[in-house]
Parts: structure tokens; C-alpha cells; sequence
């Protein structure tokens, strides 16, 4: 059974039509009544709704019992943290990551300040559906409290990480909420540090809070402007990082993520990483030949780190720059992430270019085939049965997600859009020859499965 209301990154929607002070304070009840009351840390990102839903969340925590925590502005990692540093009950943050200026949301984290696991998440969803909640009397009703966190997050990053040269380095803060953040944390470090747009603004004027190759590339005439070795842009709330190179251009998601992996695995003596079903198999390559395992999750850092705490693992995270770092949390982190790869760049006495040079970039290809939303489980049942019609030469299944179908030369995952009335198709191999073989596979039998329905 899945959830209603969450998504794989919390509840979202449109700021006062989706999610509404009403629905954020009956949340707030919920999480109250789930924890009998306790302690909980609150934080929101720059979204020109943020405090509004605050508070309303808020007076929800207060009137089940909870006492709140407010931590302001700031990173989502921030608030995951703080949970721990306060020994609260849960945390919740305000926001909707990359999503444009008119979206907000709440993201809702446990006492281990992991994102809510699915039996979590409907247990909470049970006391919206049927207000059940336990609420306070009068004399004892929850108390607010207002906590600098920012400086507590960024003394634990200069305790924790290791950086000594100076390293000549950019980001852009896209005027989301690693504002707060980065400036100070970066500052901790004997870096030559440059960062634009830090000016916390929920209209978003630097341009898309999400970066991108195209978003990406203001940061990257800087830096060359500027002779910078590496840079970082950071998303809306501040649990993804995207890295730069010095030529200026986005590096490849998947072979920075495979890049790190192999690092961690490597640093560590061996251990277990987590990715997600459409990560690159340069994954699989790196950590094994560091001689780590992989556990692959559906897509989303709620079933991420789910999976790290369960298998103990070393290291996890998603080509989208959402990277876990068991070690200090259990939240994706932005921040931190870039920081550590410097780190990872003094210890190997790499370039950005060099480290991820070590990681083999496959070719990749995608379709999308338009497939009604009622006829989508019934489809993927039917090629989860009848995959062995197209593919005979599977080494391994998996279906977590889609149906994901491992073989020597490449894989493919064929996966229901969330959004949209298609199945989506992706393909990698080790050669362009094997990804057009695999696409042309899994186009005949997703369009035969589709044609019976």
C-alpha cells in the first residue's frame, strides 16, 4: 500500500491551493499525536510561503502537545541535523526542493533524522484521514523556542571535515536556502571561496533552483572568469549539489556519483552503497573494484536512506546530487557534499576532471511511450511476467521499481511515469551497438504488452 498525500520527497503542491495553512497545521497535529506529544524542530526554505506554513505547523505542533523548535531559515540537512542535536522526536522542513517559486510542501523527518519510511508515512496519513488527533489541554499545550542552527550545523562541518589547501573554488546559492549556509561554512575552510547569489529571495531571480547543465552555466563563466578549480551549485533547499569543472561545465552526474562511491568504499575498507534503480552501472563498477557491494532502491531519498541504515552502508545517493553521508547524517546535503569532495580532491591529489575521470561513462538512451494512468499496473505486471520474450540473456530482475533487467552489455528499467500517462524506457550499455540492441528489445515488448491491454 502506497501513501496518499506523500510523495518520494514529502508532501507537495501549489502554495495556498494545495498546500494550505489548514492542511499544514492538521500535519503538524499529526506528527504531535504520532509522538505523544515530544519535540520537534521546524526550519523552511527561501519560498515566499515559508513562514506562513510555519506557523501554522507550528500552532498544529503546539495544540497536540509537541513542543517546537524553530530553526528559521535554512537548509533541509540543516533541520535533519538538528533533530539529532536537540534529541527531538521528529523534524519537519518547509518546502518544495526545486520546484518553481508557487510550490511549497512539508518534508517530514523521524527522531533518526531520516526522511519518514512508507510504514511512517501512512501511519501518519491514518490520523489525517481519520482526525485522530490527541489533542493538548489547555495547560498543556506545546511552547515554541527560536535556535540558531546555522552555527551549530556549520561547527560540526569544520569539526568533521578535513581541509587544508586552497583550493580556488566557486558556487552558486541560486538564492535558495543554502544562503545561510554556505557562505559561512565555506568560510570555516582555508579555501579561496567565491559565491554568487546568496541572497535568500523566494522568487528565485538568479533562474531555475534546480541545477542543471543549462542553469549551471552563469557559475561556470564565472569560474573561468575567476580561474576557479571546482564549483557547486546548490538546489532550493539545499540537500542536492551539483559539481562544476574548471573549464566551466557541469560534470557527469552519474560518474561523479560513481567517483564517490568508489572513494568511500575505498577509504573505508569495503562497505555497502546505495543508489536508486536508474543510476549508471559505472556505480556497480567502482564500488566493486573497491570492493563494496551495491543495493539498488526505488527513486527517492526517503527509500535511500531507508535502505543505507538497514544494510549499514558507507555511502549513498542519486545522480541528482541528493548524497547521504551516514557518518555525520542521515539527510541529503548540498553543502556538505561539496565540501566533501574537496576533501576527496586534497586526499587523492586530484583535479575534479581527474577524479571523475576514473569512472567509465556509458552511453545512455531513453523512450517514453504514452500508456493511460488506469492501464499502467496491469501493463507493468504483464511485462514483469513476459520480460524473457524480448530479453533471454538477464543476469538479474529486479522489480523495487519498474522492472529493472540486468545483463552483460547494459540494462534496461522500464518504469510508469508518476506525473504523466507514459512508461518510460531507459537503456545503457557498454556500447552505443548494445544500447540500440537493448532499446529496440524493450520498445517491441513494451508496445506488444500495450497493444493487448
Amino acid at each position: 500500500m502506497k501513501p496518499k498525500l506523500f510523495g518520494s520527497s514529502g508532501i507537495r503542491g501549489l502554495a495556498n491551493k494545495d498546500i494550505t495553512t489548514t492542511l499544514a497545521q492538521r500535519v503538524g497535529a499529526a506528527i504531535a499525536t504520532m509522538n505523544q506529544g515530544g519535540q520537534v524542530v521546524v526550519g523552511y526554505d527561501a519560498r515566499i510561503s515559508g513562514p506562513m506554513l510555519e506557523m501554522a505547523l507550528s500552532s498544529g505542533l503546539n495544540a497536540a502537545g509537541a513542543d517546537v523548535i524553530q530553526v528559521g531559515l535554512v537548509p533541509t540537512p540543516v533541520t535533519a541535523w538538528m533533530i539529532g542535536e536537540t534529541g527531538s522526536d521528529a523534524g519537519v522542513e518547509v518546502t518544495a526542493s526545486h520546484n518553481p517559486p508557487p510550490y511549497n510542501g512539508l518534508k517530514v523527518f523521524n527522531r533518526k533524522g531520516m526522511s519518514l519510511t512508507i510504514k511512517e508515512q501512512l501511519a501518519t496519513e491514518k490520523v489525517l484521514v481519520d482526525e485522530s488527533y490527541d489533542w493538548a489541554q489547555w495547560d498543556t499545550v506545546g511552547a515554541t523556542d527560536d535556535v540558531d542552527a546555522i552555527e551549530a550545523y556549520v561547527g560540526m562541518l569544520a569539526d568533521s571535515i578535513n581541509i587544508e589547501g586552497e583550493t580556488r573554488v566557486a558556487a552558486d546559492c541560486f538564492c535558495g536556502a543554502t544562503s545561510t549556509l554556505a557562505p559561512h561554512a565555506f568560510g570555516e575552510f582555508p579555501l579561496k571561496s567565491n559565491i554568487i547569489n546568496a541572497v535568500p529571495d523566494g522568487t528565485f531571480p538568479a533562474g531555475n533552483s534546480e541545477p542543471s547543465m543549462e542553469s549551471l552555466m552563469g557559475l561556470g563563466r564565472y569560474m573561468k572568469a575567476l580561474g576557479c578549480e571546482v564549483g557547486f551549485g546548490f538546489d532550493g533547499d539545499g540537500d542536492r549539489m551539483m559539481p562544476v569543472g574548471a573549464d566551466g561545465l557541469m560534470v557527469n552526474p552519474d560518474r561523479a556519483l560513481a567517483a564517490y562511491a568508489g572513494y568511500a568504499v575505498e577509504r573505508n575498507g569495503g562497505g555497502t552503497v546505495v543508489t536508486h534503480v536508474g543510476a549508471s552501472m559505472n556505480v556497480d563498477d567502482m564500488v566493486k573494484e573497491a570492493g563494496g557491494k551495491i543495493v539498488r532502491t526505488p527513486v527517492g531519498d526517503a527509500f535511500i536512506t531507508e535502505a543505507m541504515a538497514k544494510h549499514g552502508a558507507v555511502f549513498g545517493g542519486e545522480p541528482v546530487g541528493a548524497w547521504v553521508f551516514p557518518e555525520h547524517h542521515m539527510c541529503p546535503a548540498g553543502v556538505m557534499g561539496a565540501l566533501k569532495i574537496i576533501e576527496a580532491l586534497e586526499v587523492t591529489e586530484r583535479s575534479m576532471e581527474e577524479f571523475i575521470s576514473a569512472a567509465p561513462e556509458y552511453p545512455l538512451d531513453r523512450l517514453k511511450l504514452e500508456c493511460k494512468e488506469l492501464q499502467k499496473a496491469r501493463a507493468m505486471k504483464m511485462i514483469a511476467k513476459s520480460y524473457q520474450d524480448a530479453y533471454r540473456d538477464v543476469d538479474s530482475v529486479s522489480t523495487v521499481d519498474g522492472v529493472r533487467l540486468e545483463m552483460e552489455n547494459g540494462w534496461a528499467l522500464i518504469r510508469p511515469s508518476g506525473t504523466e500517462p507514459l512508461i518510460r524506457i531507459t537503456v545503457e550499455g557498454r556500447t552505443m551497438g548494445d544500447v540500440e540492441d537493448i532499446m529496440d528489445r524493450g520498445r517491441v515488448l513494451v508496445k506488444r504488452v500495450l497493444g493487448k491491454l
